[in-house]
Order: structure tokens, then sequence, then C-alpha cells
């Protein structure tokens, strides 16, 4: 009954003013959250059900306000137990799919960074359960890419704690966790909102020697991947010493190595440009 009327059905539209008193008395009642902590005892077709008159009250418009957006955030649990859920095997996708939904409203992906619940992820995304970590990579990338002012200052303001985790991904047996890692890093690095980040991390040698290792990797996407993220220390005009010591002790190594790296990618025009740019940036360095 409740799904009919906030969804519609083929033969009738919603009715607003119907659905505005089933929303209302769905926030009092605080059902949402009984659900939401207890989807592991509702069966399949129930949570199917839910899902639907959740993402329909999420949507919800009301003179300009988003009712459930401000109900979501004065109830946090709700966000809360949805990142939780990753935790649960039999509901773990069903909670990333709505998750996704809600984090596109910045308001409720601030939840994620201000309750600290970010830090899972790093765990979530190394899951045996292949799908599962997978799928809570998606969701952690959304976090990091979707609202960029945001997540850039909670990154700047929480800069040690987060890439001492990040970089334990980037030194991950899974390979295609590595390489899904060290791209997203690049895709991060390469936008201005994130230049303050980008900068602190380029400025410290160990991540410079991490980068190095990668790029040193037998395998080509995890190569390919790891110079994408090396650039970005050789291009930076203000190297910190220790970082500038690095480049100036390995000089004649580095030059030979990227003189001959990957040279079988020669319809990549873009990557063969790159390459001779760095290494002529290497052969300038001087102390």
């Amino acid at each position: 009954m409740m799904k009919s009327i906030l969804c519609g059905s083929e033969q009738h539209q919603p009715q607003p003013e119907l659905v505005a008193q089933i929303s209302e008395r769905t926030y009092r009642s605080d059902v949402m959250v009984d659900i939401v902590v207890n989807l592991s005892l509702v069966n399949l077709e129930g949570r199917n059900d839910f899902a639907q008159v959740f993402l329909a009250l999420l949507k919800r418009e009301a003179k300009g306000r988003l009712p459930t957006i401000e109900y979501l955030i004065t109830t946090e649990n709700i966000i809360v137990s949805l990142v939780e859920g990753y935790e649960s095997p039999d509901i773990a996708l069903f909670c990333g799919k709505l998750l996704r939904e809600c984090i596109q409203y910045e308001p409720l992906a601030n939840i994620i960074f201000e309750d600290n619940q970010f830090f899972k992820f790093f765990e979530y995304v190394e899951m045996s359960n292949s799908e599962i970590a997978s799928d809570a990579f998606a969701t952690f990338k959304d976090l990091l890419t979707r609202h960029r002012t945001v997540c850039s200052e909670f990154l700047s303001d929480n800069f040690d704690r987060v890439f001492q985790a990040y970089n334990r991904l980037l030194e991950s047996e899974n390979c295609l966790l590595r390489c899904q890692s060290l791209k997203l890093l690049a895709e991060l690095f390469g936008q201005q909102a994130y230049i303050t980040v980008m900068m602190s991390y380029v400025g410290k040698p160990e991540n410079l020697q991490l980068i190095m290792n990668n790029l040193r990797a037998e395998n080509l996407s995890l190569q390919f991947e790891a110079f994408n993220v090396f650039k970005f220390f050789v291009g930076n005009p203000n190297k910190t010493k220790p970082v500038l010591d690095i480049f100036l002790k390995n000089q004649e190594n580095l030059v030979d190595f990227l003189s001959t790296f990957q040279n079988d990618r020669s319809d990549d025009e873009q990557f063969h440009y790159e390459k001779i740019f760095l290494i002529e940036q290497i052969k300038e360095l001087s102390g």
C-alpha cells in the first residue's frame, strides 16, 4: 500500500497531498530506522519494496526542500547502518546500492566523513568476498570524487591517517585493488580541488618510494597506473629536499628505466609525450 502511494502504479500517479501525509508519518514513526537496522531479517521481496519506497522518499521535494534529506541528517544512524551493512554478506550489496544513492547528496556524504565512517572502507575494499569488495570500492570512489570541496577538506584535515591507510592499499597483494587505488589517486591529483592534498602527498619521500616500487611491478597495468601518479612527483616545481635527494640519487637509473618503459604502448601518443617530458625533467634536476 505504502509503495503504491509513494511510487504510483501504471494506472495511478502519486497524489502529492497523500504522499506528503505518508512521508511525514514515516519520519515521525522512525520506521525507516527500524527497517534499516534490521535489514538482515527482511526477505528479498521486502528489501526490494523498501528500496523503492526509500528512493522515492529520498528524491521527494516539497516547496524547494528535500524533507527526507533533512530527516536523514537528524537521524544519522540510518547512514551509519547502511555503511556497516558491508559487514553482513547477505545485505552488503543492497546497502551499497542505497548508500550510493544517499551520498549523491552532500550533507549525507558529510555524515560519513564527520562520523569517521569513511575509514571503514579501507577494510571493506579488502574483503575476501570480491563482489562485496568491488561494490565497496565503488562507494569509496564516489565518496572521494563526488563532492570535491567537502572531500578535499576532509583529506587535508586527516591527511596522515587517510594516506597511511591509503598507502596500504598500494601495497596490497590484490593486484586489481592496487591498480584501482593508483588510478583513483591519479584522478584525484589531476583535479584542482585536490591540489593541496596532492602537494602534501608528493612532498613525502616514502610516498615517492612506494610509487617507484609500483612502477617496477611485473604487471603492466599496475606499472601504467603507477606512472600516472609518479608524474605528479616529477612535475612538482617545489620538491622537498628529501624527495629531490631520491631523484638525484636515482637520476641516471630513472632516465634509463623510463627510456624503455612500456615502449610497446606505441598507439598512446599522450603517454609517449608525457614520458619524454618526464625524462627531460629528471635530466635537468640538480641539487
